[in-house]
C-alpha cells in the first residue's frame, strides 16, 4: 500500500471512529500531523471523509429516520436541533475564526475541560428516554450546546451528549441524538468543502472514493458498536481517554 493510501486509511478511522463518540478529531489529526509531516491536506479528500460518515448514518437509521409515527420528533431534532450550529457556524466559515483558534494549545485544554464535563455529566444526570423527554424547548437547548462543537477539540458528539445527560436523557438516548444531529452537521461540512474543492479545481480520483468507502466502513462499525457498548457501560473509559490525549498533547505544547 503507498503512503498516500496508508495516510487516507488513518484518515478514514479517525474520522468514522471520532465523528461518532465523544472524544476530539481535532486532537487526533494535531497527531496525525505530527507523525505525518509531509502530509498535505486535500479539501476534497475532507469533503469525501464527511460523506462517508454521512452515508454511514443514514443507512444506520434509516428506519427511524422515515418512520411516519415519529416523523415530527424525528425532523424537530434535525431542524430546531441544528440551526444554532448553522446560523454560528456558517459565521465561522466566512470569517474563517475556526481556523483562527485551531492551534495545539486551544484544543489540548478543550479535550481536556469538556472531558471532565461530560463525566460529571454523565455521573449526576437523571436518566429519562427519548420519548418520554424530547420537547422542542430541549431540543433547542441542545442545539445551543452543539455550537461549543466550534471550539476545536471539544468534539461535537461529546458536547451533544454532555448536554442531553445534563437535560436528564439517558446515554444511549443522548448518543442516538447526537448521531442523528450529526446528518445536518456532516451534510453542511461536505457541501462547504466540496464547495471549497470545486474552486481549487481538485481532482476526483480514486483515493478520494477511497477515502468514502473506508469513512463510511469505520463511521458504521463505530456507531453500532457504541450503542451496544453504551448500554452496559458509562462513559468513564471516554473521559480517561480524553484526559491521556490531551496529557499527550501538553507533552508536545510544553516540553
Amino acid at each position: 500500500m503507498s503512503l498516500i493510501y496508508l495516510q487516507t486509511l488513518i484518515l478514514s478511522l479517525i474520522q468514522g471512529f471520532s465523528e461518532f463518540i465523544p472524544v476530539s478529531s481535532s486532537a487526533h489529526l494535531v497527531l496525525f500531523s505530527d507523525i505525518f509531516q509531509n502530509y498535505k491536506s486535500s479539501v476534497l479528500l475532507d469533503a469525501s471523509l464527511h460523506f462517508g460518515s454521512l452515508i454511514a448514518i443514514i443507512h444506520y437509521f434509516f428506519r427511524e429516520l422515515i418512520d411516519f409515527s415519529n416523523k415530527k420528533k424525528i425532523l424537530n431534532l434535525l431542524v430546531t436541533g441544528s440551526l444554532p450550529l448553522i446560523i454560528v457556524g456558517y459565521f465561522f466559515y466566512e470569517f474563517q475564526l475556526y481556523e483562527n483558534l485551531r492551534n495545539i494549545e486551544i484544543i489540548a485544554w478543550s479535550t481536556l475541560i469538556f472531558g471532565i464535563l461530560l463525566y460529571f455529566s454523565d455521573k449526576f444526570a437523571e436518566s429519562k428516554s427519548f420519548s418520554e423527554n424530547l420537547n422542542i424547548k430541549k431540543i433547542f437547548l441542545i442545539g445551543l450546546f452543539q455550537i461549543l462543537a466550534l471550539i476545536p477539540g471539544a468534539s461535537r458528539s461529546g458536547v451533544v451528549i454532555t448536554g442531553c445527560r445534563l437535560l436528564g436523557f439517558n446515554r444511549y438516548d443522548a448518543a442516538k441524538i447526537s448521531f442523528i444531529l450529526s446528518i445536518p452537521a456532516l451534510l453542511g461540512a461536505s457541501t462547504l468543502t466540496l464547495k471549497d474543492a470545486f474552486f481549487r479545481n481538485e481532482i476526483f480520483d480514486l483515493n478520494i472514493l477511497f477515502g468514502i468507502v473506508f469513512s463510511y466502513i469505520f463511521s458504521y462499525l463505530t456507531i453500532k458498536y457504541f450503542l451496544v457498548y453504551i448500554k452496559r457501560f458509562s462513559l468513564d473509559i471516554f473521559v480517561i481517554y480524553r484526559i491521556v490525549l490531551s496529557l499527550i498533547l501538553f507533552y508536545f505544547i510544553y516540553f
